[in-house]
């Protein structure tokens, strides 16, 4: 069976991004960097939600990513890629697919399949829809040193207690530090 594990970054507050979907305030450094394009070559297949979706590809296969971080944007770009939506029809953006529906069976059925683990990166509603039907393996959170007045919280709209087990940390030069958790 594939895991599935989400990577997110949030604020100390514990925003994933202001109301209106801002992230500038997210500030990745050189290790940060450098742990990205590690994570990349593992080959997970990313799985987003429509929103960070249409944020990603309108970034990462620009000439300025390419320029910025070239070995991110390689990863990004090259890495296979589903996007979860009921309204989007297609994706443009190399290697993806788009799946709808029933999305925690979709995720289900996913899992079982032979291929690669799955890393699934933002999208809050995903996040709490598919931690409530206990399909994410584990919880790698990035909390950056900086409190934001409102935002969109991490587990927004939670129906039920999760319970987590922390099985690692790794501190950053920066003051960032990346915990993550398995479900307990």
């Amino acid at each position: 069976m594939k895991k599935l594990t989400i990577f997110n970054f949030i604020t100390l507050n514990g925003y994933l991004n202001t109301a209106d979907g801002d992230i500038s305030w997210h500030n990745h450094g050189t290790e940060e960097n450098q742990y990205a394009a590690m994570m990349l070559k593992l080959c997970n297949t990313l799985l987003f939600g429509h929103k960070t979706y249409d944020m990603m590809a309108a970034y990462w296969p620009t000439p300025l990513a390419l320029q910025n971080d070239p070995e991110v944007a390689e990863g990004m770009n090259n890495a296979n890629k589903i996007v979860i939506s009921n309204t989007l029809k297609t994706a443009n953006w190399k290697n993806t697919t788009v799946i709808g529906g029933d999305v925690a069976n979709e995720i289900r059925k996913l899992k079982l399949l032979p291929g690669n683990d799955i890393t699934l990166l933002g999208s809050g509603s995903i996040v709490t829809l598919l931690a409530e039907n206990n399909l994410i393996d584990e919880f790698q959170v990035m909390i950056d040193p900086i409190a934001i007045a409102s935002g969109n919280p991490i587990f927004g709209g939670i129906t039920k207690t999760l319970n987590f087990k922390l099985i690692n940390v790794k501190t950053f030069k920066s003051g960032v530090v990346l915990l993550t958790y398995i479900p307990i």
